[in-house]
């Protein structure tokens, strides 16, 4: 069946519509229900991330499915049709593929080469097949693109810069602070984007005091792993109150970090010491009324999008390079899939010459008697060979111009001249 991804990413789309559209772990099975429950979708994955949400799909056609897919984002979420005009975007099969393939080998990230967006496709697929949503089409897809995004983080160097989005916000937080060694920290968030930047920020010289969490045991499987105390999400006000820089980063669908929280915290004897808050989450942690408090500073994925603009280590070589192992990985993909599409027709399609083979030697079979049996196996021989050359370059030529999703035009002709059904099994 065809594949279609329809979404919205950080490249066209302003902060907070991602954020109206971005889809917690406890939300996914109620969208899976909504989109399996179109006619018009039969597998499909949610990629929900700080800098994309999207939603790839089995589909029987183009039209029916981008329809049903719009639906799906704007009935699960809220958004108008009409605010998705300008931002959304559609991928059709080998397009579909390309582009999830880039994305996997961080390719299409803020921070080109950046891992963690990998292991999100890979938990993406998992969630989905958890909740029954997908079939062959999409794992063989999905699988495909993983293996795209270890081979670009092995044969290039884009992979050797683990954590590059945390090392900028870290940046904005060492300009803010005058440095970060000895800075006092607390991680809101005990998640991988948490984990990444108590341990980026520690390389970095600062003190991660305590890790919050609304598990408790969450917070302290990181806490014990940074060095930090770990805390409930209640204590919030009291650790901020010795705290140089905040780092949020949770799942949360709404605010974790309140003004009046942080007003509590500023207003008790830090007059002359300012706060530095980091928001990583997509949707954002922290309250807009934290940014007009005096002597709080607060960074999200807006003002990295903006560090980013002039920041770029990656050489051009090592982007072509990358490009190209995604070439090569598409093209095996799209080999498999006609390979997989024009299996039943190309099994009829030899079973018929080895018919119309068995039946001429039938024909024949009186004239063959003076014949040894090597002879005879010789003759056999030299029959099938003759068929099997005769189809040897029509189905070569079919699986060259056959296009998943075309509507297999070129396979249906070829099937109408020879006369043969596709086989079932």
């Amino acid at each position: 069946m065809p594949i279609l991804t329809l979404g919205i990413s950080y490249r066209r789309s302003p902060i907070e519509l991602l954020e109206r559209l971005s889809f917690g772990d406890d939300e996914l099975a109620k969208v899976y229900r909504h989109a399996l429950d179109h006619d018009a979708v039969d597998e499909a994955v949610v990629l929900s991330t700080c800098n994309r949400v999207e939603l790839t799909a089995a589909v029987p056609s183009y039209h029916a499915g981008f329809l049903a897919l719009k639906r799906v984002l704007t009935e699960t979420t809220g958004v108008a049709p009409d605010e998705l005009a300008e931002p959304l975007y559609a991928h059709w099969e080998r397009d579909a593929a390309d582009h999830l393939f880039s994305v996997a080998a961080g390719l299409d990230s803020m921070v080109i080469g950046e891992t963690q967006i990998h292991a999100q496709v890979r938990e993406a697929l998992r969630l989905a097949d958890a909740e029954g949503a997908v079939g062959s089409t999409l794992k063989g897809l999905f699988h495909a693109a993983g293996r795209a995004g270890r081979r670009v983080r092995a044969e290039t160097a884009l992979g050797a810069a683990p954590d590059a989005y945390v090392s900028l916000a870290a940046d904005l937080a060492s300009d803010a602070l005058d440095g970060l060694d000895g800075t006092a920290v607390v991680v809101v968030g005990a998640g991988q984007m948490a984990a990444l930047a108590a341990k980026h920020l520690r390389h970095r010289g600062a003190r991660i005091t305590s890790v919050l969490n609304r598990s408790f045991e969450h917070a302290r499987t990181l806490a014990e792993r940074v060095g930090a105390t770990p805390s409930e999400l209640h204590e919030l006000p009291d650790a901020l109150r010795n705290a140089d820089l905040v780092v949020t980063a949770t799942g949360a669908t709404g605010v974790v970090i309140d003004a009046e929280v942080v007003r509590a915290a500023i207003g008790d004897g830090r007059a002359t010491r300012s706060l530095v808050v980091l928001d990583l989450a997509v949707p954002r942690d922290v309250d807009r009324d934290v940014r007009a408090l005096d002597g709080v500073r607060v960074f999200d994925i807006r003002a990295i999008r903006d560090r980013l603009a002039g920041h770029d280590d990656t050489t051009a070589n090592e982007i072509a390079r990358a490009h190209e192992i995604v070439a090569d990985e598409v093209h095996r993909w799209t080999v498999r899939r006609r390979s997989e599409a024009l299996a039943p027709l190309i099994r009829a399609i030899r079973r018929r010459g080895d018919d119309v083979v068995r039946a001429e030697l039938t024909r024949y079979a009186n004239r063959l008697t003076e014949l040894t049996p090597d002879e005879r196996e010789a003759v056999e021989a030299l029959a099938r060979g003759v068929a099997a050359k005769l189809l040897h370059d029509p189905i070569v030529e079919l699986k060259e111009r056959s296009e998943p999703g075309s509507g297999g035009m070129h396979a249906t002709v070829l099937a109408e001249l020879l006369g043969v059904e596709p086989d079932p099994e």
